[in-house]
């Protein structure tokens, strides 16, 4: 049991400082290599574009919010004024609740449910977060920027094929001895 302790200690901060590591100085990186740059604007405030590799997300919130503090810390949550009787009626069931998994004190291996409830408190709170979850705004600018891949592709192999085409009219004329015509090159058809 004294080992058990700091494994899930040293394990619960080696998870949680490379996401801070990455993006100290350079914006939050997505595991696709992308540069993710997460704002909060408010009011008519406009938001930066996306430029090169870096994603741009902004979250708008009302003007009014601007110089308040931020909706989850203006609550307490946690007093008893806020507490339903459905659980404080759960908080006596687990009264005589210890042993293994129990995240108590008392009783061998009472400890090993305390990550457990750790995390399933985390992914409550996380769910029921009247916050702004960036990683929906994230995937909505990514499908936007894929929208227009296919079109810009088509432009840039429309243009490329224009290129080789003049090249090999070029070869053809310089085989055959032909003078080049002074004439202005046309733009590719789009």
């Amino acid at each position: 049991m004294k080992r058990l302790i700091p494994a899930a200690l040293l394990l619960s901060s080696a998870l949680a400082i490379p996401a801070f590591a990455q993006g100290a100085d350079q914006g939050m990186v997505d595991p696709s290599g992308e540069r993710v740059n997460q704002l909060i604007v408010y009011g008519d405030d406009p938001c930066p574009k996306s430029d090169g590799n870096t994603i741009t997300v902004c979250a708008r919130k009302e003007e009014e919010e601007r110089f308040r503090i931020p909706k989850p810390f203006r609550e307490n949550l946690e007093s008893p004024a806020n507490r339903s009787w459905t659980d404080r009626v759960k908080a006596y069931e687990t009264v005589g609740s210890f042993g293994t998994n129990s995240c108590s004190a008392v009783g061998g291996g009472g400890a090993t449910g305390c990550l457990a409830k750790l995390i399933d408190r985390a992914y409550a709170e996380k769910k029921n977060s009247p916050d702004v979850q960036f990683g929906k705004l994230i995937e909505e600018e990514r499908e936007k920027r894929l929208s227009t891949i296919d079109t810009d592709a088509a432009a840039e192999q429309a243009r490329v094929e224009q290129i080789e085409r003049e090249y090999e009219a070029r070869l053809k004329r310089e085989r055959d001895g032909v003078p080049a015509p002074e004439a202005t090159p046309t733009p590719p058809q789009l």
